[in-house]
């Protein structure tokens, strides 16, 4: 069998491992952007699709399937997002005479529509929460009572999502729901529903057969989100009441069973943290990205039992086959800023050194670009211990030893949480990291704290270096001198702005410096240092060039809007003379599916537009200069 993976990064090489171990070869499609991704790398033969754009590329079902003809392939794995769970997509593959590597495709129409979802939810005898999707939303929600939940009935992601606390903000949450979801999804019709105060996103596994099998593979929590995007998931679900736990998996069954679902999917629910109640949510109908915590509690490989289901096979497993032992946890490494609004960012993965003793599902490698046209996901830490305790530590440690830059990444706001009581207690609701303040996530550390670290460490390769070179005359002399001169050799670095920071190799010595950084990567030309698992990154410049002038030396002036991150420009509202006040917009980039809006620094007239709508910029890139307005002085008062 050859298959093809319709789509790309870690879930294209996870798929290609098991592919690959039962015998399969393997094909990726992939779109301009990826040319030189890992995964690209990892199949035994691989097919453009299209530019970057999605719609011309890992949306495009037409180029997938003129990919999958040409290399002969199989069967196609949709991987999970972008056509995962489009039935017209599957339907298609089949109808070209490929294996779908899912369900079939009226299940995936089913559970992709919330309020049908919702109605075979109830018809198999699963709790929902109480709510209405038609005839008068506002009097149900009266009815109902507040705070009550407005959600799209088509999609996810946290779009088309608003919660009403009063019967007099209704009317206008119910139209910006309607609007943000007919945006995201073309759909504008909407659910209401009660809203739960103190919410736990927990899911359970479940896994089908043609021949008419279905069981479930247990329980994971995924309460540990931002703005509905999932951050740590764990199995099996902590704190749950053997009913609560019992009560979730027959219902997740039922519901499988009673849709005739024959391959791998999660159903979802909301338990209540106050009462212990528990209502369905949705069904994905698809692998999920945190699959790896339940395959390191059961022993069992997701994709192959998905692969097994989809050629026609028995899964060759009951429910008392299925055991879990200990407890796994994964974070998601993300290539975003948790301190600027958990903001996407792009750039290279220069240093990746990944701890031992961990599962280490990734979309990089060292040396790869995070591009602005994909999600940020650079990849999965999953750690299994014994117990929920020990792997709480394991996940604190590994992050600790984590190194990977410079592209900004959660890894340090990922280590804070690990100590976060609510974590901690298995006691965290989907609501408490976006209830945060600033003050209250911790600061990540300065340059002006990090560069003793990173001085330190680059020191230590320079003599690791010196022992290693075969011994001569001259270098058997260490630092010899002709004269009594002797000037204290320093390490110059240069932070992610451009800062220079000196450090005396006396500073080097000084208490606590070394203890500082747990994990450090260097280097021809820079060093990176783990502190209090944030990576920070130097480069260490030649002294003759160090201070000389850069062509961006004004990014970011009231003279100039500069991008600050790789991005795409999608709209340039401005042309040459326009006058502008500070905070107008200018620029309009796209970065990892995130819109932003880019605005003058202060009152000018636009003297150049140095970019175009479409055009990839990079960080840093001037975008658009100003002529500035002269401040009228006031009157002279002689």
């Amino acid at each position: 069998m050859k298959l093809l993976v319709a789509n790309r990064a870690e879930i294209a090489s996870r798929v290609f491992a098991t592919a690959r171990r039962l015998g399969w070869r393997t094909v990726a499609a992939w779109a301009e952007p990826d040319r030189e991704a890992p995964f690209v790398a990892e199949a035994d033969e691989s097919c453009c699709i299209g530019p970057a754009a999605l719609d011309r590329s890992y949306l495009n079902a037409d180029a997938i399937l003129a990919a999958a003809h040409e290399t002969g392939a199989d069967a196609v794995h949709p991987g999970y997002g972008f056509l995962s769970e489009n039935a017209a997509f599957a339907q298609a593959v089949t109808e070209a005479g490929l294996v779908w590597i899912g369900p079939h495709p009226e299940a995936i129409a089913q559970m992709g529509a919330k309020i049908e979802a919702r109605a075979l939810a109830e018809a198999a005898g699963v709790p929902t929460i109480p709510g209405a999707s038609g005839g008068d939303l506002a009097a149900a929600a009266d009815q109902i009572g507040f705070p009550v939940l407005v959600k799209a009935s088509a999609g996810g992601g946290g779009k088309g999502i608003r919660i009403v606390h009063s019967a007099g903000d209704f009317d206008a949450a119910l139209g910006e729901a309607r609007t943000e979801a007919l945006r995201s999804f073309g759909d504008d019709r909407v659910i209401v529903e009660r809203y739960i105060s103190r919410p736990r996103h927990v899911e359970v596994q479940v896994v089908g057969d043609r021949h008419g099998s279905v069981i479930h593979l247990g329980t994971r929590d995924c309460s540990s989100q931002r703005r509905y995007q999932k951050l740590i998931e764990e199995a099996p679900a902590p704190n749950l009441p053997a009913a609560t736990r019992d009560g979730l998996h027959e219902a997740a069954v039922a519901l499988a069973r009673h849709i005739g679902y024959d391959n791998a999917g999660t159903v979802e629910f909301i338990v209540d943290a106050a009462s212990g109640e528990f209502f369905f949510l949705e069904m994905n109908t698809r692998l999920q990205v945190e699959h790896p915590v339940t395959e390191a509690i059961t022993g069992l490989d997701l994709v192959e039992l998905q692969l097994r289901a989809a050629t026609g096979e028995p899964l060759g497993l009951g429910q008392s086959d299925v055991t879990f032992t200990g407890h796994s946890i994964e974070a998601r490494i993300n290539a975003e800023d948790p301190y600027d609004g958990f903001s996407p960012r792009a750039g290279q993965v220069r240093h990746l050194s990944v701890p031992d003793g961990v599962r280490w599902d990734a979309s990089v490698s060292a040396g790869s670009e995070v591009t602005p046209y994909y999600d940020p996901l650079i990849a999965k830490l999953i750690v299994t211990r014994p117990n929920r305790a020990s792997a709480l530590d394991a996940l604190r440690d590994a992050l600790d030893e984590l190194i990977v830059g410079p592209v900004p990444a959660n890894a340090g706001f990922l280590r804070w949480l690990t100590d976060m009581p609510a974590l901690r207690s298995g006691e965290m609701t989907t609501n408490v990291i976006d209830a945060l303040g600033p003050a209250e996530m911790g600061e990540p550390p300065s340059s002006d704290d990090a560069a003793p670290a990173a001085a330190a460490a680059w020191m230590a390769r320079l003599r690791s270096q010196r022992a290693a070179q075969t011994a001569s005359p001259w270098s058997a002399l260490g630092f010899f001198r002709l004269t009594e001169h002797r000037a204290e050799a320093a390490v110059l670095l240069r932070d992610s702005a451009g800062e220079l920071h000196e450090v005396a190799a006396g500073a080097l010595n000084g208490a606590g410096t070394e203890a500082l950084a747990t994990a450090s990567s260097a280097d021809a030309s820079s060093v990176a240092v783990n502190i209090a698992g944030h990576t920070v990154t130097f480069e260490v410049p030649e002294r003759s060039d160090a201070w000389a002038p850069t062509a961006t030396d004004d990014t970011g002036s009231v003279d100039a809007v500069a991008a600050p991150f790789p991005a795409v420009v999608v709209e340039v509202p401005v042309v040459i003379g326009d006058v502008v006040a500070a905070g107008d917009v200018v620029v309009v980039v796209e970065a990892m599916k995130m819109l932003h809006s880019l605005a003058a620094h202060g009152a000018g007239t636009v003297a150049e537009v140095r970019c175009s709508t479409g055009d990839a910029v990079e960080a840093n890139q001037l975008l658009v200069t100003f002529e500035q307005h002269e401040r009228e002085l006031p009157a002279d008062p002689s």
